[in-house]
């Protein structure tokens, strides 16, 4: 009689560890499941908040609204430029997406040729010498000008930002109702000396002298409040562009107002550009300057001018409120370069719900429509992904923790969605 005892003890032992295979399969089959439901992979949302520090939020939301990652989302944080979203918001809410800037020109009873600036961000060489053009065929070139005079009254001067500092460089400039070129001068060395590092921007006498002051070899000089150089600087490169058109102009450049009264309006210069596209190129190049002329229009549009940041500042916090539901933002500038801006990963997830249908305003990477947001130890992203499944991910990221990198996050984030 054969000897089955073998045979038994392994069919045993096979029925035995068949079970906890069993197990295993159908866990990994529910795991599957689940994560192909959510639209997670098997790393899971674990894998970005372990990530996620205590001065650090993130919080996800799915395309129906449900949220899919989150951790520390109510910690009011420092938000840098995404804060530049909800500006944005702003800024379409009180001027709507295709207002246009204007620049005004006047004359007067003594023949002085008066321009008015009402915040246009993006009054640059190219528009200024357009400008010019149109006035000389306007005006005729063998009318004789005498000054210059220019108008900066539409905003409160001097206007301080908090965090805008005195440096030389671009996202330091000052704000203004008048000002050309976001108040810089691109300048280079050369043997023969200082030239514009911009073909289309002459280096007038009046920034060459403040450069060479300063002697540096290339670089940005940013032309400040004091002594209303900005708004100066604005009416020389006018008058360099008339004299180019051959308009005769035999006084100075000054500061001055127009007065509505009695000075002649003979023209009026709609800006190029729209709101909306205005608004693509600030978060393309996350640029403060435009951002804070944003927020001051904004602030006239609600209370009337002249312009300054506190009622830009009300405007905004009035429109988070009533619009967005949202009472205790500490929003106390626009571009987000000041340190005491706090606002939760929550608040933004709420701003991007409002400003989803305009996410192809922000850049793109993939799938991903982001803004990002850099101060020293700060580094913020929030945005949208397309789900391959139809619809978008909003998302927010906020590491406040000095020397962390924001990357190794994202690159977690993006992989688990979908």
């Amino acid at each position: 009689m054969a000897n089955t005892d073998g045979m038994v003890g392994s069919l045993t032992r096979v029925k035995a560890f068949s079970q906890p295979v069993t197990v295993v399969l159908l866990t990994l089959l529910v795991v599957l499941f689940v994560s192909i439901t959510t639209g997670f992979s098997v790393a899971g949302p674990e894998a970005v908040t372990s990530l996620i520090g205590t001065e650090d939020a993130i919080l996800v939301v799915d395309p129906q609204g449900d949220i899919s990652v989150a951790k520390n989302e109510t910690t009011k944080l420092i938000p840098a430029s995404i804060l530049k979203i909800f500006t944005s918001l702003v800024a379409f809410h009180y001027l709507g997406p295709d207002h246009r800037y204007q620049t005004e020109f006047f004359f007067d009873n003594n023949a002085n040729l008066k321009i008015k600036g009402y915040g246009d961000p993006r009054l640059t060489s190219e528009i200024v010498s357009e400008i010019s053009r149109l006035l000389a065929a306007l005006i005729g070139k063998s009318t004789i000008v005498n000054d210059l005079i220019v108008d900066d009254t539409y905003f409160n001067q001097p206007l301080t930002i908090p965090g805008i500092s005195s440096s030389s460089q671009p996202y330091d400039a000052p704000n203004g109702a008048l000002c050309v070129n976001f108040n810089t001068v691109f300048f280079k060395k050369t043997p023969s000396g200082y030239v514009s590092a911009e073909p289309q921007t002459p280096l007038l006498p009046y920034a060459q002298k403040k450069i060479i002051q300063r002697q540096e070899k290339s670089g940005r000089i940013v032309l400040s409040h004091v002594n209303h150089e900005n708004t100066v600087y604005a009416g020389k490169l006018f008058e360099y562009f008339l004299q180019q058109e051959g308009v005769q102009l035999n006084g100075d450049v000054r500061v001055g107002k127009v007065n509505h009264s009695h000075d002649k309006l003979i023209f009026r210069y709609p800006s190029r550009l729209t709101l909306t596209e205005i608004i693509s190129g600030l978060l393309e190049h996350s640029n403060n300057f435009t951002t804070n002329q944003l927020l001051i229009s904004a602030g006239i549009k609600a209370y009337g001018p002249p312009g300054n940041l506190e009622k830009g500042v009300e405007a905004a916090l009035a429109y988070a409120a009533r619009e967005l539901a949202l009472e205790d933002l500490e929003v106390a500038e626009g571009s987000g370069i000041y340190r005491h801006n706090r606002v939760s990963a929550r608040q933004m997830m709420r701003v991007l719900e409002a400003f989803e249908p305009n996410y192809v305003l922000l850049r793109q990477q993939g799938r991903d429509f982001y803004k990002t947001g850099t101060l020293h130890g700060i580094n913020t992203r929030a945005g949208y992904v397309a789900s391959q499944n139809g619809g978008r991910y909003r998302y927010v990221v906020m590491v406040n923790t000095p020397g962390k990198s924001i990357r190794p996050i994202m690159r977690r984030l993006i992989k688990i969605l979908d």
